[in-house]
């Protein structure tokens, strides 16, 4: 029995990365980092500033970062100059400087009324909610980047992720040095981040 040609299937609606740039992003570069500092510090938006330094000082994933504690990053009432926190990916532990300007923003955010008594360091806007979701970080990132001229779709939470890489990446070439900053357990997850770079 002869098979028979069935018509061709064509989908409703286009595919939801037409049109978009996919793939790796971009870290910023410090003429942007610069940028969006100081249009937050001039909208005096405090979580976003703090949010925003941590994010590049500690280089966290999105996910690992939007969890953070209070007391990830506050000690002996102030903020501490080193944190350590377990990477919900690999289950290894991870430790990061907070420098002085980013330890001055989280003061500063630390003391708006919102975060009295509050366990999480970014807390959720709902009550059901403990914490800022990975969705709304992505957002407050994309009009970061948007606010200083810069095209959203080629930069997101990873680009926060990889920016002080990139730069201490470009000083020394050392590879090494940034699969550990990173968190990387295999060195091919590196190598791909620093064709990027």
């Amino acid at each position: 029995m002869p098979a028979a040609n069935l018509p061709v299937i064509r989908a409703c609606r286009p595919a939801w990365n037409k049109g978009r740039i996919v793939g790796q992003k971009r870290p910023l570069l410090p003429k942007h980092v610069w940028a969006i500092r100081v249009r937050l510090e001039i909208a005096e938006r405090h979580r976003d500033l703090a949010l925003f330094n941590l994010a590049i000082d500690s280089k966290l994933r999105g996910c690992d970062l939007v969890k953070l504690r209070v007391a990830d990053v506050f000690a002996a009432n102030q903020v501490k100059e080193r944190a350590s926190i377990i990477q919900s990916k690999t289950g290894r532990p991870v430790r990061f400087e907070i420098t002085e300007g980013t330890r001055r923003s989280l003061a500063r955010w630390m003391a708006e009324p919102i975060m009295i008594g509050s366990e999480h360091l970014w807390p959720g806007r709902f009550h059901d909610r403990l914490h800022t979701s990975t969705r709304q970080y992505a957002r407050l990132v994309r009009d970061w980047v948007s606010s200083i001229g810069l095209e959203p779709s080629s930069y997101g939470t990873h680009s926060m992720r990889r920016t002080k890489v990139a730069q201490i990446y470009r000083k020394t070439g050392n590879l090494r040095a940034v699969q550990l900053l990173l968190g990387h357990t295999k060195m091919d997850s590196t190598g791909s981040v620093a064709q990027i770079l």
